[in-house]
């Protein structure tokens, strides 16, 4: 894969670990339904530590921190903000007690899009609201196994694919390191014609744009 290339009309990054990204799903899904298409659906795996800093908290409470006050201000108004829409959507979304390696479970999204694309939308509803519940262990392959199985996906051959030597990690590794040099730093993150949108608040000209610049094209970020 290379990062800014595909196919497909529109290239969406993701992580499971993002409640930015969660709360695009549902919309981003609706744009591919409205254009009877499929989008080009790849992981991000970020490295918050490295902007956000590091915490780890038991029971509610922090128990260990390496942010500064302005970094916890960030964490705290990206949950408020994101709360807002899942809960239109129907969604709980609980703060992570912890920052978790998402590789395994994003590692998933390559293996459905290669043996069940049909079934992505299944698959990410099968991973998203229960991790935001704090229900899952996205580091768990037999957990994202049987993630795959609750959505109709074949698992045979994932630990493999995406273990340490596997093709799906090396895969998955490899796009990690293009991403950041192609300019793409967040999810979820739109690539099309060259251009690259980072943020669910630009649906409205993905949309406008995929539906070929015409000015009845709807608004999938809102469904208000």
């Amino acid at each position: 894969m290379q990062a800014l290339e595909s196919t497909s009309p529109l290239i969406v990054y993701i992580d499971i670990k993002s409640p930015y990204a969660f709360v695009a799903i549902k919309p981003i899904l609706a744009l591919e339904a409205h254009l009877q298409t499929e989008f080009d659906w790849r992981p991000l795996t970020l490295n918050i530590p490295s902007y956000l800093g590091s915490a780890k908290k038991s029971k509610g409470k922090v128990v260990q921190s390496e942010r500064t006050p302005a970094q916890w201000n960030n964490v705290r108004y990206a949950y408020l903000d994101t709360r807002r829409y899942a809960s239109r959507q129907g969604y709980m979304l609980k703060g992570t007690e912890k920052i978790w390696d998402s590789s395994t479970v994003n590692i998933g999204i390559l293996w459905v899009t290669q043996n069940a694309r049909d079934r992505l939308a299944a698959y990410l509803e099968a991973v998203y609201p229960p991790f935001w519940r704090r229900e899952l262990d996205i580091e768990d392959v037999g957990v994202v196994e049987s993630a795959l199985r609750s959505a109709d996906v074949p698992v045979k051959g994932f630990a493999d694919f995406a273990g340490g030597k596997g093709e799906g990690r090396a895969a998955h590794d490899a796009l990690q390191e293009q991403l950041h040099p192609a300019g793409i730093y967040g999810v979820p993150s739109f690539v099309f014609d060259g251009q690259i949108l980072f943020g669910r608040e630009h649906l409205p000209y993905v949309t406008w744009h995929l539906a070929g610049r015409k000015c009845a094209a709807p608004d999938m970020a809102y469904e208000l």
